[in-house]
């Protein structure tokens, strides 16, 4: 299936994105991680606009070719913001859908939370929601599979990371979905955060959240309501091979959602689970959405 792309602006920002299926149709906004793009979406997408949905996957903020945010703000609140934002801009209902892997998931919990009432149902994967972390995140195993989290806090990795055409990114993809020939994902990464300022956009999620740049205090509920239970139905999604958040992160996923929730562990997939298990990961979503 070929997606199209378009934009839009929202939230200050000017959006480039990509969609398919019906305009008509619920929307289902689809949210990407790092290091990744909106065509990480692209098996997804199919089985989505079959199933009657809008599909739109935009290019989070910093990533080419959407803007470079004039703010600098890259705290999870801006990401939710963002989020809620494209709803009303691309006309979403109160039966649109939200789905979000790995710092889309994050945005994608605190949207959910923060304005409740635009979304029916919600799909996060690759990034537990933050009460399942808990102690479990600093435990040794966990903490040597996040090191690129501390190292992203130096300015070390401006010059590290995009050495020799973002090497580094590509062996990221290696260590977190081993097995998985990530080819042509990272065409797609190296032309999102091949520029400076674009990586230098995708770096300060990171230093965001480690409070290495102050929060802005108007973002102060979307940045709490990304602890938040999601008020909706969620389908939590998780690689058994994980090599960037480790399965017993998961095992409580469940507990920290809402009413309707469910969590489920796909078999030898790593991080990039619906790009590795497509059909699978297809399906069960489909059905979660439908039921």
């Amino acid at each position: 299936m070929t997606l199209s792309q378009a934009r839009v602006a929202a939230n200050g920002i000017d959006f480039a994105y990509l969609e398919t299926g019906p305009p008509g149709g619920p929307l289902a906004l689809c949210l990407h991680g790092f290091p990744d793009t909106a065509h990480t979406w692209r098996y997804l997408a199919e089985d989505l606009a079959e199933a009657g949905y809008h599909v739109v996957a935009p290019f989070m903020r910093g990533y080419a070719p959407t803007s470079v945010p004039s703010d600098g703000r890259y705290q999870t609140g801006a990401l939710v913001a963002d989020a809620c934002a494209l709803h009303r801009a691309l006309g979403g209902t109160d039966q649109a859908v939200l789905i979000g892997h790995d710092w889309g998931a994050i945005a994608a919990y605190g949207a959910a939370a923060h304005e409740p009432d635009r979304w029916r149902r919600v799909v996060t994967a690759a990034v537990p929601p933050a009460g399942a972390m808990g102690a479990g995140f600093l435990s040794y195993d966990q903490l040597r599979r996040s090191w690129y989290m501390f190292f992203f806090q130096s300015p070390l990795a401006d010059v590290a990371v995009p050495m020799n055409n973002l090497a580094y990114v590509e062996r990221l993809w290696l260590d977190w979905s081993p097995g998985y020939d990530c080819t042509e994902d990272m065409a797609h990464v190296r032309d999102a955060l091949g520029a400076a300022p674009n990586l230098a956009a995708a770096l300060g999620y990171y230093r965001a959240q480690f409070g290495t740049t102050a929060p802005d205090p108007d973002l102060a509920a979307e940045q709490a309501a990304t602890g938040a239970p999601t008020p909706q139905p969620t389908l939590y999604l998780h690689g058994d091979q994980d090599g960037c958040m480790g399965v017993d992160l998961a095992r409580s996923a469940a507990d920290f959602l809402g009413p309707g929730s469910d969590a489920v562990i796909i078999e030898g997939a790593g991080h990039f689970l619906h790009l590795e298990k497509p059909e699978e990961v297809g399906r069960r979503i489909i059905a979660f959405l439908s039921s």
